[in-house]
């Protein structure tokens, strides 16, 4: 950031690396543009696309936010993060063009599928370039920082989308193939793609694959290359706090390949994925599960508009002096609490029955949105080796999809046939219990995140 910008920027923010700013810019331009996803709908309803055929383009969409991440993940580790996500963000705007040319509903299901699977393998790919660019101290607070920028885009673009689409849906798709193009040139133009390393294959005696270290300052990336074969939390060849190396299946000098068979073996991540899955399920009700219960109550499309923008002014407002506020208190605490009360805030929705109700449940599960903000992500990056952040970013967008997924599906079909009352309930003892469940893995997690918080 330029030095004579340091009073604008939010207090928790200050001190992060050229990187984590260009993504964070980058990020708001390309959430300007989105903008056909959420009126996708409407636009189907003008072609002449009603009914089941929807739900085939819909249900398109949302296998390509399962596809799209494993992929990414992949990618982001063999060709590296900048070709990901530019691959991703000129392979999407593509998609853009080819889903408002379609001639029918299967050409339009392509596209979409197209259009979620390519846009989602960027997240992976960014996620591992922020772990890359910074340690694991700061890790939440650029994670942070990417999740305001998403807010902010969105937010603008939410009012945006209204607008464009009253003057036509074409506008729609060119602003949003357009700032995706936009992004592609900042990311050809201002990433550095980070020296990669390789894993080790001989491990030295005594330890578990942990090489010598390989940083190189006169690196003009300006990105710290970090050691292949040695993980966060891991300590001249033993984890501290645990008596066996292989404890929670980290075996980072045999059997890496290139597939996610690094992440499976890793027994902590194996319980903490699934975790954050839920507690992403009782989120993302939010987008799903709320507007259906202010339909039921009578209430207009406005109202849900109304809602959206509560969230959305919450979040910008106070995710940085939050998050700057948090940043003392142990991390995963903080996710229990914030996912608390999001799965809090979801089941009050059962007990509104007016705008004013609403509001109250909205209110509270944007402040645990804001609570949680960059921590699950900073988790999973000091979990990962070096040579498979990648790969453990993509599993953790992949959670991401399958939650939303779920939402989509199983949530829905709670809500219409076994009612509304076993959704709510479902969500508060989900949301609770896992995050119950994520503070007791503390100690694991801090263990094997010691030695680099104290470097």
């Amino acid at each position: 950031m330029p030095s004579s910008m340091p009073s604008l920027v939010p207090s928790s923010f200050r001190g992060l690396p050229p990187v984590v700013w260009t993504i964070f810019a980058g990020t708001i331009v390309n959430r300007l543009g989105y903008l056909v996803t959420p009126f996708l709908v409407f636009f189907l309803a003008s072609r002449g696309v009603t009914g089941a055929e929807t739900s085939y383009v819909l249900g398109a969409l949302g296998a390509g936010n399962l596809l799209g991440p494993a992929v990414g993940g992949i990618l982001a580790d063999r060709i590296g993060r900048r070709p990901t996500m530019l691959i991703g963000l000129i392979g999407a705007s593509a998609a853009q063009g080819a889903l408002f040319l379609a001639p029918g509903v299967w050409t339009m299901a392509a596209a979409a599928m197209l259009i979620s699977a390519a846009g989602s393998t960027v997240s992976p790919a960014a996620y591992a370039l922020l772990a890359d660019a910074v340690d694991s101290e700061r890790r939440r607070r650029a994670y942070a920082l990417f999740g305001w920028g998403v807010n902010i885009g969105t937010a603008v673009a939410g009012i945006l989308g209204g607008y464009l689409a009253a003057q036509g849906y074409w506008l729609l798709f060119a602003v949003d193939a357009g700032s995706m193009l936009v992004y592609a040139l900042v990311v050809a133009v201002r990433l550095p793609e980070p020296r990669r390393t390789k894993p080790v294959t001989k491990p030295e005696a005594g330890t578990e694959g942990s090489p010598e270290p390989t940083g190189d300052p006169s690196d003009p990336t300006g990105i710290p290359e970090r050691p292949a074969g040695r993980h966060d939390g891991q300590k001249a060849g033993r984890h501290d706090g645990q008596k066996d190396g292989k404890k929670d299946g980290q075996e980072s000098g045999q059997k890496n390949g290139i597939g996610y068979g690094v992440v499976l073996r890793d027994r902590l991540a194996l319980l903490l994925l699934p975790l954050f899955g839920v507690q992403l399920f009782v989120y993302s009700l939010t987008e799903v599960a709320l507007p259906l219960a202010i339909h039921d109550s009578g209430l207009s499309p406005a109202v849900y508009g109304a809602m959206a923008a509560v969230n959305a002014v919450l979040v910008v407002a106070l995710q940085p002096f939050v998050t700057a506020w948090l940043s003392r208190f142990p991390q995963l605490a903080v996710q229990g609490a914030g996912s608390t009360l999001i799965a809090l805030g979801v089941a009050l929705t059962g007990l509104a029955d007016g705008i004013a109700g609403y509001a109250v449940s909205v209110v509270v599960w944007s402040l645990g949105e804001v609570v949680v903000a960059g921590i699950a992500a900073g988790v999973v990056a000091n979990l990962a080796p070096a040579h498979a952040r990648g790969r453990y970013q993509g599993a953790f967008s992949w959670t991401w999809g399958v939650a939303r997924f779920a939402a989509l599906t199983l949530g829905v079909a709670t809500y219409t046939t076994l009612g509304p009352s076993v959704l709510w309930w479902t969500a508060l003892v989900a949301g609770t219990a896992t995050s119950l469940a994520t503070v007791a893995l503390t100690a694991r997690v801090n263990a094997r995140t010691a030695h680099e918080l104290a470097a």
